[in-house]
């Protein structure tokens, strides 16, 4: 499957899919080394430490998996190919969390492989990135219950 990879990000929210009650439709990616024991984790664009790559699924994009795998592109720098759907997982904020600027949102994880780490990529002035161990990464995600089940889901070594 071609991708389509502009240095561009996409900003703004205008092509966001939503979901039948409202919720921001969001897809991400756990990026697995080949040996699966290691996952690739990007610098948060706010606070929040380290996060998996993950954001809106647009109208333009037919399937979650490859809005996933764009954004695994854009803040990542990595080409991916889809190794499985780890299913969806609700948003797990308490509704005092929630703003206009961040809605409820439903999260769609596909479990990855990285077939090549480029040197230069969309985001790479904003995050950084890392492979980290389970461990390491259930405790950079402590405070990201989402992310943190979709890292449970994951057949990444513990």
């Amino acid at each position: 499957m071609a991708q389509n990879r502009s240095m561009e990000s996409r900003v703004g929210r205008k092509n966001q899919r939503y979901g039948s009650k409202g919720e921001r439709l969001v897809a991400g990616v756990v990026p697995l080394s080949a040996d699966k024991t290691k996952v690739l984790m990007i610098q948060s664009a706010g606070p929040g430490g380290w996060v998996l790559p993950k954001g809106g699924w647009e109208l333009d994009e037919s399937t979650a998996a490859q809005a996933a795998c764009r954004e695994a592109w854009e803040e990542a720098g990595v080409i991916c190919t889809v190794l499985r759907d780890l299913g969806l997982i609700p948003d797990m904020r308490p509704s005092g969390l929630l703003t206009t600027q961040a809605p409820k949102a439903s999260y769609q994880f596909f479990e990855v492989s990285v077939d090549k780490e480029e040197s230069e990529w969309p985001e790479m002035h904003k995050r950084k990135r890392q492979w980290v161990s389970y461990a390491q990464a259930a405790t950079a995600l402590a405070n990201r219950p989402e992310l943190l089940e979709a890292l449970k889901r994951s057949s990444l070594k513990r």
